[in-house]
């Protein structure tokens, strides 16, 4: 049998849950409402990447400002500006006025040609309103909103050797049912209170190609970034 390569987070707590890593060329669904820690946690997996095996990495942001990356990112240490200097991470921030029809093509061709290998979406919920259909002032429903999503989502099945996270928020269903069905992985982030020291929490639903733990862990936003904990 084929060994499954493997992608560590380096995450702490998290990589023993899915076997040692996410099976590489994964695409993986990170979920949960605003402020449970998705932003942090997709950082945290991008600079991981960068110090420990030397990945270049992509952040994709549709929401966020690049200043604001970076500054959220040196509030746990990561100095994202000297990564993108030696080449190892690069931030790109997309508007509405750069949202057109070969946005999903320009995306592509930044992740080959930097030969990347961990990649961030954040997020699939802002792209579907960013469309371009949906800006033209277009009758763009549901059905619409699920199909710009799952073409945006296969386009990725073809990059080798990619490892994708894309970010949803949890309460919008238009994007999540057909994003939850593309991808390899869905993790799903809570913000709620278990009566313990914690008051995030998290489920692994879903992984592709590998055994997962499918409990509920408590999860912690401290200095060194994120920490999956076991529910004791």
């Amino acid at each position: 049998m084929k060994k499954i390569k493997r992608v560590k987070t380096y995450i702490k707590g998290f990589d023993e849950l899915i076997q040692g890593g996410f099976p590489q060329g994964s695409n993986i669904l990170l979920k949960g409402n605003p402020g449970t820690g998705k932003t942090i946690m997709s950082l945290n997996y991008l600079y991981n990447g960068a110090v420990n095996d030397g990945d270049v990495g992509v952040y994709f942001t549709f929401e966020e400002r690049r200043e604001s990356l970076i500054t959220q990112a040196n509030l746990f240490g990561w100095d994202l500006e000297k990564l993108e200097k030696k080449g190892k991470i690069k931030i790109v921030s997309l508007g509405i006025d750069d949202i057109d029809k070969n946005t999903v093509k320009d995306i592509l061709d930044i992740i080959k040609n930097l030969k990347a290998k961990r990649v961030i979406i954040d997020s699939i919920t802002t792209l579907s309103f960013l469309s371009p259909s949906c800006m033209e002032g277009k009758n763009f429903g549901i059905f619409d909103v699920k199909k710009f999503v799952y073409t945006f989502l296969t386009s990725f099945s073809n990059i080798d050797e990619v490892t994708t996270l894309f970010i949803s928020q949890k309460e919008n269903l238009k994007e999540s049912t057909v994003a939850e069905y593309f991808c390899d992985g869905v993790v799903q982030i809570e913000y709620e209170s278990m009566g313990g020291d914690f008051s995030r929490n998290l489920t692994i639903n879903k992984m592709r190609k590998t055994k997962n733990d499918e409990d509920l862990h408590p999860l912690e936003i401290c200095d060194e970034g994120i920490i999956v904990h076991n529910l004791e």
